[in-house]
C-alpha cells in the first residue's frame, strides 16, 4: 500500500477508517485509474500538493480500476473525481479532468492559508525548542499577523534564545493585556536574569579602570571579551572597533582576532555583524 504522512491507498478495508479521520482534519479523496490518462496526469502533481500542504489534509487515493466498490457507494460517475471530506460529511468536489490550480482553489476555500500553516509550524518549532529555525518563518508573516500577542510572545522567546535581547524587549514592551499571563512572565525574568548578568560587578570594574586608564588597549580587549560573554556584542564590537580602525595590528593583532571571533559567533546573516564586516572590509581593501 503506497502512504506517507500525507497521502494514502484505499481500499475497502480502510476506507471508514479514513473516512472517520477527516473529524480531526479534511481528507481529500481522489477517485482514479491507470487506464483513464487524465486522472493519471493529475497524480503525481496532487501527491506533490499534499506534501507541500504538509499535513493539512489527507490524499486518499483509490483506484477505480483495482477496485469499483467504493467509487459505486459513493456515486462516482466519471473519472478523474474528487470529493473533500471534512467532519466526516463530504464539503465540496469535483468531477472530470481538472488542473491543479482548480483544485488549490477548492481546496483553499476549507483549509488554513498558507501564513497560517506557517505559523502553526513555527509555534510548533518554539515549543519544541528549535528557535534558530522558526525565527525566520515568524519575521516573514504578514505585519498584522506579527500584531497578534501570541505570535509576538514566541517571536519574542526565539530573540531571546538567539541572544538577540533588545528586540525581545522592545517587543515584550507591546504585549496585550490579555496575553501577559505566566508565559509573558517567563519572557521578563529570562529578560531581567540577562541583564543581571550583563550588568555584573566584574564587567562594571573593568568599565571603570577602562574609563580612568586612558583607554588602554588591554583593558578594552578584556572588557570586549566580557560584553560578549553576555551578549552585549555590540558594545564589545564598537569597543574594539574604536581601536582597530587606527591600526589593525594593535596589540600584535589579538585584538583583531577577538573581533573575528565575535563576527563568526555572530553568523553571517546577523544584522550587526554584516556591518562590522562591511568596515573592516572598507579598510582591507
Amino acid at each position: 500500500m503506497l502512504q506517507n504522512n500525507n497521502y494514502v491507498d484505499v481500499n475497502q478495508e480502510n476506507f471508514r477508517d479514513i473516512i472517520t479521520g477527516s473529524l480531526q482534519k479534511p481528507v481529500l479523496l481522489y477517485f482514479w485509474a491507470p487506464a483513464s490518462e487524465e486522472s493519471q496526469q493529475l497524480l503525481a502533481p496532487l501527491k506533490q500538493l499534499a506534501d507541500q500542504y504538509n499535513g493539512a489534509f489527507l490524499l486518499a487515493l483509490i483506484d477505480c480500476q483495482a477496485d469499483q466498490t467504493i467509487a459505486m457507494q459513493c456515486g462516482v460517475q466519471e473519472l478523474p473525481t474528487l470529493a473533500l471530506f471534512s467532519k466526516g460529511q463530504p464539503v465540496d468536489g469535483l468531477g472530470g479532468p481538472q488542473t491543479l490550480e482548480s483544485v488549490k482553489n477548492m481546496l483553499e476555500k476549507h483549509l488554513p492559508s498558507q501564513d497560517e500553516m506557517n505559523l502553526t509550524q513555527a509555534l510548533q518549532m518554539v515549543s519544541s525548542g528549535d528557535h534558530t529555525n522558526a525565527l525566520p518563518i515568524l519575521t516573514a508573516l504578514p505585519e498584522p499577523m506579527k500584531e497578534k500577542g501570541d505570535v509576538k510572545l514566541a517571536l519574542a522567546e526565539c530573540y531571546i534564545e538567539t541572544n538577540q535581547f533588545d528586540i525581545a524587549a522592545q517587543l515584550l514592551e507591546h504585549i496585550p493585556l490579555e496575553y501577559k499571563d505566566t508565559y509573558y512572565q517567563s519572557l521578563i525574568s529570562k529578560l531581567e536574569l540577562h541583564a543581571e548578568a550583563a550588568n555584573s560587578p566584574e564587567i562594571a570594574a573593568l568599565e571603570n579602570s577602562f574609563s580612568t586608564s586612558d583607554c588602554n588597549p588591554d583593558i578594552a580587549k578584556e572588557l570586549a571579551a566580557k560584553y560578549h560573554e553576555v551578549n552585549r556584542d555590540e558594545e564589545a564590537l564598537e569597543l574594539l572597533w574604536s581601536f582597530l580602525y587606527r591600526d589593525l595590528n594593535v596589540l600584535d593583532g589579538e585584538m583583531k582576532r577577538i573581533f573575528m571571533d565575535i563576527l563568526n559567533a555572530l553568523g553571517q546573516g546577523n544584522p550587526l555583524a554584516n556591518k562590522y564586516r562591511r568596515q573592516l572590509y572598507s579598510l582591507l581593501y
